[in-house]
């Protein structure tokens, strides 16, 4: 009997280091787990309470701007898409006037003959481009009362296309009055061709400015988050017709120093003070329209 359990005794022991060599290997399948933590991260997105989180919508400014953008509203977009289609009609027959487009912003001597008139092809073209210019103008105008004039903004969403065609015919207006101011003055101090060259400078610096501020809106109407740094580059932009423009009219109309007196109150009289004057009409008819 004594023997046999000593012959017993190794058989537990072995089976003892067994379980144990057994249980150590078991020991190790968490730490090969946790050597891949992406896992548990990609896990814990799955979470409902995780999935909630990313499907929230934006909030903030940029929601804001988004959910009224003027590229929502179907009137506003009309008349950008009209004033796009009646210049790419106009181009093929008046393309020739984009061509001397240069000529006619820069250029202070009297016209050859052959640009002495202009054509009823070339004349529609221009129209075209003044008519994108100041659609373009109007779509700006109504974004720049819009950021700096927020108490105004629950007016300007109920009624989008009113107030965009209000804007545009403000700009068109304030066109056909510097029109009217420029062939005055040209007739007062000058002589007629020196005035025809001189308003064809400011057509040309007028046209181009439709071109320039084009890229301008279309980022605005499709970024509203971006609009204070579009309404920057358009006021630059124009600005910068301006001053072409002048420069023109001072290349003109400067012969002494009593001249540059009359320039300068040129300046204010015409250039400073409309635009003020414009900007106050502006804000005073959103204002009414509000009331």
């Amino acid at each position: 009997m004594k023997p046999t359990a000593q012959h017993t005794a190794p058989q537990d022991t072995t089976a003892h280091d067994t379980a144990a060599v057994d249980t150590s290997h078991l020991y190790h399948a968490p730490l090969y787990t946790d050597s891949f933590p992406t896992l548990t991260a990609v896990d814990s997105v799955a979470t409902p309470l995780n999935q909630g989180a990313l499907i929230q919508p934006i909030e903030g400014d940029a929601a804001t701007a988004r959910g009224h953008s003027l590229i929502h509203d179907t009137g506003a977009m009309g008349l950008l898409l009209a004033a796009l289609f009646f210049l790419v009609v106009s181009y093929r027959m008046g393309y020739k006037y984009l061509e001397n487009l240069a000529h006619n912003m820069f250029s202070v001597r009297r016209r050859e003959s052959l640009f002495e008139d202009y054509t009823v092809k070339e004349t529609q073209i221009l129209s075209a481009l003044i008519g994108l210019t100041c659609t373009l103008e109007g779509l700006l105008g109504f974004q720049a009362i819009e950021f700096f004039n927020p108490g105004l903004q629950a007016s300007l969403h109920q009624s989008m296309s009113l107030h965009v065609v209000i804007f545009v015919a403000i700009a068109v207006a304030f066109y056909l009055i510097q029109m009217m101011f420029y062939h005055l003055l040209g007739y007062i101090f000058s002589d007629r061709d020196s005035t025809r060259v001189w308003l064809d400078g400011f057509k040309a610096s007028q046209a181009l400015l439709g071109l320039l501020l084009l890229p301008v809106v279309c980022v605005s109407l499709a970024h509203p988050e971006f609009v204070k740094m579009t309404l920057i580059l358009a006021a630059i932009l124009y600005f910068c017709a301006r001053f072409i423009f002048i420069c023109k009219g001072f290349r003109i109309f400067y012969s002494n120093l009593l001249s540059l007196v009359y320039f300068i109150l040129y300046l204010c009289s015409v250039e400073i003070v409309p635009l003020m004057v414009i900007s106050g009409v502006t804000v005073s008819i959103c204002n009414y329209l509000q009331s």
